[in-house]
């Protein structure tokens, strides 16, 4: 049985279009026995999420291992309404996107932030002491997820004019292919310029004290999420945004806050990275040799493209770091799934045995 969703239900506020009426009804072909409800979820907690469907909100309880993949924010979910202790999640519907980071925990495994993101918006305190190589960081997190990237100054209103074309010449240089837009909490038409770059369902990423919240409420339009201080010894903040948590913005965008990240590992790029370093990547492939490691070789064109001050030493010193990164954690991806297949064949020889004992 198929279920209908009226275009004026509450989904389309939480980001339902005709893509997800024919995912839905893909999802709801291969399981015809069952009377299912879509549903969106908005946050996620242990052993339960709170999701959006055209009934009005409801809480979902989800053993662990129950669904694989585990629902995050952002994941579209079908409900089964004919079990006796109400609605349950039966499965996750196939995602256009998801952001995901390495595990803080060092093991090779991703830790995802929100899935079907449309665009991500890299949040930088135009005053703070925030890197370029956690922006460049934050842009090839955004680059893998599938979504499109933008970077918002954020606080440039505690700046003067000339402090903030500086900083905004800095970050342009590194954030190739990327719009920059500066914001100011005082000037409406500063946030306009940021929404106009939006699309869909938007994320929030960047670090403690970055304005993310600030940023939010700006969107949306009202102060929906807590807003804590910033440390001036460092230029950080607490964690005022404690759980992702996905909201409708009025005009049709759907909104993601997410904690700050104060460890930032990526897990595996692929494409990403050269996007992320398209500057790079794009000289590279004039170097004489093709495995030109751009530190002493004869006719390295990237070491050229330094000296001529395309972009500086740094830059690529940040590509070698991440790129040494993404060899690790592939070395540590390969190392696991090794060590998983040789349990599972440890248990096949062990039930071997039993049977023949």
């Amino acid at each position: 049985m198929q279920t209908e969703v009226n275009p004026t239900d509450p989904l389309v506020r939480f980001g339902w279009d005709d893509d997800w009426t024919r995912r839905w009804a893909a999802f709801q072909d291969a399981r015809p026995e069952q009377h299912l409800l879509p549903a969106r979820v908005v946050r996620v907690h242990r052993g339960a999420c709170d999701v959006e469907t055209p009934l009005g909100p409801q809480r979902v309880e989800i053993p662990a291992g129950h669904l694989v993949p585990g629902p995050t924010t952002g994941d579209w979910v079908g409900l089964s309404l004919d079990g006796p202790d109400g609605a349950r999640a039966v499965g996750v519907l196939p995602r256009r996107t998801v952001l995901a980071r390495a595990s803080v925990t060092g093991r090779s495994a991703e830790h995802q932030l929100a899935a079907n993101v449309d665009t991500v918006v890299v949040a930088i305190g135009a005053e703070s002491r925030t890197t370029l190589g956690r922006v460049e960081r934050f842009l090839a997190l955004a680059w893998n997820s599938g979504a499109q990237p933008v970077v918002a100054l954020t606080k440039s209103d505690l700046l003067d004019d000339a402090e903030l074309d500086e900083v905004l010449d800095r970050v342009r240089a590194d954030a190739v292919g990327v719009q920059v837009v500066p914001v100011r909490h005082d000037d409406p038409a500063s946030v306009a310029a940021l929404r106009d770059r939006l699309r869909g369902t938007v994320v929030l990423l960047g670090s403690s004290g970055a304005g993310k919240s600030t940023l939010a409420n700006l969107l949306v339009g009202e102060d929906r999420f807590a807003v804590g201080d910033v440390r001036s010894v460092d230029g950080k903040g607490r964690h005022t945004t404690v759980t992702r948590e996905l909201v409708p913005v009025p005009g049709g965008l759907v909104l993601v806050d997410t904690p700050g990240l104060r460890s930032l590992g990526v897990a595996e790029l692929g494409d990403a990275l050269g996007t992320t370093f398209a500057d790079v990547a794009d000289v590279a492939v004039d170097c004489r040799f093709s495995d030109c490691s751009h530190t002493s070789e004869p006719g390295c064109a990237v070491l050229s493209a330094i000296g001529a001050g395309v972009f500086d030493q740094r830059r690529l010193d940040s590509f070698r770091k991440l790129e040494r990164e993404q060899a690790w954690f592939a070395s540590r991806t390969d190392a696991r799934l090794a060590a998983e297949r040789r349990r599972e064949w440890k248990k096949v020889v062990r039930a071997h045995r039993d049977r023949h004992a």
